[in-house]
């Protein structure tokens, strides 16, 4: 069972400010055609509720953007830190995402960790997370995107090799602009 958007708000009341109202109205369609995979459904009722976050100028949480959809698949296809990292042979037991059980990434840090879905089991809505530290650290969670998220910033989940003002004892939140220029 994912944690819904409500308890991720609850453990970090200062997103809800930018939440969008009306939903942002993803081609959810388009989006997972270019990007040849479904995405978790909390991840999607976050994308439709929030533009991407930027968490205490921290940790930016990405959301396709309406109308580029395909474009955020394809910052997700060409994955360049992933590529260069396989090719330095420093991704442990993961791979690259369109290959079987590939990460794709969803979250990134101002200091260089990522965090990445692993895209097996088939069902999105049970793929772990998986965070690259800034370390070369490799963990994997049993917890969706916003389970994680909630669980962050509400104190039940650790994350080795953050920062130690990770998370803050106040955290704020930027919602980035969706406009396309």
């Amino acid at each position: 069972m994912q944690l819904s958007l409500e308890e991720l708000e609850a453990a970090l009341p200062p997103m809800t400010p930018w939440r969008v109202p009306a939903g942002r109205r993803v081609d959810w369609a388009a989006l997972e055609a270019a990007l040849g995979t479904a995405l978790p459904s909390d991840f999607r009722a976050l994308a439709e509720a929030y533009p991407a976050l930027a968490i205490d100028d921290f940790l930016v949480v990405s959301s396709p953007r309406p109308g580029a959809e395909a474009s955020w698949a394809a910052g997700r296809l060409q994955d360049e830190i992933l590529q260069d990292w396989q090719e330095m042979g420093d991704m442990e037991d993961y791979v690259p995402y369109p290959q079987p059980g590939g990460l794709i990434g969803w979250a990134s840090s101002n200091s260089g960790d990522s965090f990445y879905w692993k895209t097996s089991p088939p069902d999105p809505d049970a793929w772990p997370v998986v965070v690259r530290t800034d370390n070369a650290d490799w963990i994997e969670f049993p917890v969706g995107a916003v389970e994680f998220l909630a669980g962050v910033y509400g104190r039940t989940i650790d994350v080795p090799g953050m920062p130690k003002s990770f998370p803050s004892d106040d955290p704020q939140v930027l919602g980035l602009d969706d406009r396309i220029d």
